[in-house]
């Protein structure tokens, strides 16, 4: 039987569009569908009094890889946005990452030699050789007071785990710095797409056919019937209809609020990492874009989202995976299922089930095409 496509891509998030991208740019028949009504995946934003919302979460670009900037940025204009955090602590505020004037506000201390002192006696106090959980990773990085101030809370209500039951891995994404920057990220290119991430994602699937609210694991018969192969960026666990069991994930809950107001907390980003305030942090999004709209016109107004880390059972969406030894291991008896399926290919962060940044996601998907399309 003649398929009508070369590919299917089901998923139009960054790795599915950049996928759908590449093949059409190679004369490919490709066919994209969305289980949403929009397209994005996490990287959607809507455009809101002239705000782009962040629905699913704030989104900073930020890569070392300088052809990964360069290929990006042929999609949209990049802003200068400097991810630069604040952590609440009930009624005290202190810089992420922790640098200089975290450190001063905790022990009072001036100088870097200071600080580190203070972290080597902490330290030491607390008898940790190699940190064999997140705790341990933790207080060996900056001390106890900053990890029961600053990363215990903010952590498991993150993960909806005990800290000293995660793996250490997790808090190295964590910057600690002995200067002044406020940077949170150590990366050479950073920024937000002027006119938000759906018009990136929009340039990107310009001119390929794109069908929405299409569930494809319901449909997964007739849509393997008109396509000789398969992109899908789903769960993988969820394309094997959980045969082998579940792995873990966690989703996310947002709380969106439009103010009158033209600042509610002065930056993009707030953490509250005190364990009794139920959401982990506040978004202001219209500081993404330094409080101004297109035109470059300040917005009087502002929209604010709570974001709530849930735990994730089957019919929610999955956010980002919980990749523990017993999950890894699943993971790759799955892997073992998915290399016997020929005609589809499992990308992105739930079909690889790994904790990617967006830039990783990219270096993922073109390796792909490296070999899929050469």
């Amino acid at each position: 039987m003649l398929k009508e496509y070369d590919y299917l891509v089901v998923g139009s998030g960054l790795y599915g569009a950049i996928f759908a991208y590449e093949a059409k740019r190679r004369n490919k028949k490709v066919l994209v569908i969305e289980k949403r009504n929009h397209i994005g995946g996490n990287v959607y934003t809507e455009n809101i009094e002239k705000i782009n919302v962040h629905k699913y979460g704030a989104h900073i670009f930020h890569t070392n890889n300088k052809k990964v900037w360069e290929y990006i940025n042929q999609f949209a204009n990049f802003n200068r946005f400097t991810n630069s955090p604040i952590a609440r602590y009930k009624n005290e505020i202190y810089s992420l990452p922790f640098n200089m004037y975290t450190f001063n506000k905790i022990w009072n201390v001036i100088t870097p030699d200071e600080a580190k002192c203070k972290i080597e006696e902490q330290k030491r106090i607390a008898n940790i050789g190699l940190p064999s959980n997140l705790e341990e990773q933790a207080i060996s990085l900056v001390g106890f007071d900053i990890y029961e101030k600053l990363i215990k809370g903010y952590t498991e209500k993150q993960w909806g785990m005990q800290c000293k039951d995660l793996p250490s891995f997790i808090i190295k994404r964590l910057p600690v710095r002995y200067n002044y920057d406020n940077n949170y990220f150590d990366a050479l290119y950073q920024g937000i797409p002027i006119g938000g991430y759906t018009k990136l994602i929009e340039n990107m699937l310009k001119n390929i056919k794109v069908i929405l609210n299409v569930d494809y694991l319901k449909n997964k018969e007739y849509f393997n019937s008109i396509t000789k192969k398969i992109i899908y960026t789903g769960a993988i666990d969820a394309y094997f209809d959980y045969k082998l069991g579940y792995l873990e994930y966690r989703t996310l809950n947002f709380e969106h609020e439009f103010l009158n107001s033209a600042n509610y907390q002065g930056n993009a980003v707030v953490n509250y990492t005190d364990k009794e305030i139920p959401w982990t942090r506040i978004i202001e999004h219209k500081w993404f874009e330094f409080g101004k709209d297109i035109e470059g016109n300040k917005i009087d107004k502002t929209i604010i989202s709570k974001e709530y880390s849930v735990k994730w059972t089957h019919n929610d969406e999955p956010y980002y995976p919980i990749n523990n030894e017993v999950n890894n291991n699943l993971y790759n008896k799955y892997r073992l299922l998915a290399n016997l399926n020929k005609n589809i290919i499992f990308g992105g962060r739930l079909g690889e089930y790994k904790y990617y940044d967006m830039d990783k996601v990219i270096e993922s998907v073109l390796m792909l095409v490296n070999i899929e399309l050469k």
